[in-house]
């Protein structure tokens, strides 16, 4: 389960990749950790215009895992897509992408938290993202009820690389414009062969050991 990512590129260089062409950001600074719940950029489109936009990571949680719970902290990765819950953000509407440029998968004998990017260099890519707007739950006590945009990313069955360090799963990653624009536009009948892992040999370990990955900033 990836529950920490990095995005280390400027807002420029996602607005050109993903095309988007609002930017609601603000000034958005290397974000080097990201962690559950907290806000981070997405790419998602509204009113036929696709924007750069913040949320918050962690999509509602269905209701068998809120029983007897007093908040819902979010479900930051996506597996079953066939489940009623996830199939209601499945439309074009609310799919976006999820710009990162290095993501951590967590093993204990391999010294914590491994890092994997397309190389050394940290390139720019993107998860297969969903997201919704406005809702409204109570994610910490001390918070109370909040409304938020919320998103969260898919995952899938894991490469040889992410494997051997994470045997459950990895993110759905998608690297190429065509890429980009089935999962954005596509019936969900296309889109969903992106909800696959990248092929071996396609990611590199960049870091280990640490909870933030700043390099090539």
């Amino acid at each position: 389960m990836c529950n920490l990512y990095s995005l280390t590129k400027g807002q420029q260089a996602i607005i050109a990749l993903a095309r988007a062409m609002n930017d609601r950001t603000g000034n958005l600074p290397p974000m080097p950790g990201i962690f559950p719940d907290y806000p981070a950029p997405i790419v998602r489109q509204v009113g036929g215009e696709r924007e750069l936009a913040m949320a918050r990571w962690g999509m509602p949680s269905p209701a068998f895992a809120l029983e007897g719970k007093k908040t819902d902290p979010g479900v930051t990765n996506v597996r079953n897509t066939t489940s009623p819950h996830w199939r209601r953000w499945l439309k074009p509407e609310n799919r976006c992408l999820v710009p990162f440029t290095s993501f951590s998968e967590f093993n204990r004998e391999a010294g914590g938290d491994v890092w994997f990017a397309l190389d050394e260099s940290r390139p720019l890519a993107c998860f297969a993202g969903i997201w919704t707007a406005g809702w409204t739950s109570t994610r910490k006590v001390k918070e109370g009820p909040v409304t938020t945009d919320l998103y969260a990313f898919l995952t899938t069955t894991p490469n040889a690389e992410v494997g051997a360090i994470h045997t459950k799963a990895m993110p759905a990653i998608l690297t190429e414009p065509d890429e980009f624009e089935i999962w954005m536009n596509a019936p969900w009948e296309i889109a969903r062969d992106l909800q696959r892992p990248l092929p071996d040999g396609a990611l590199k370990i960049v870091a280990k050991g640490t909870k933030k990955d700043a390099t090539h900033a």
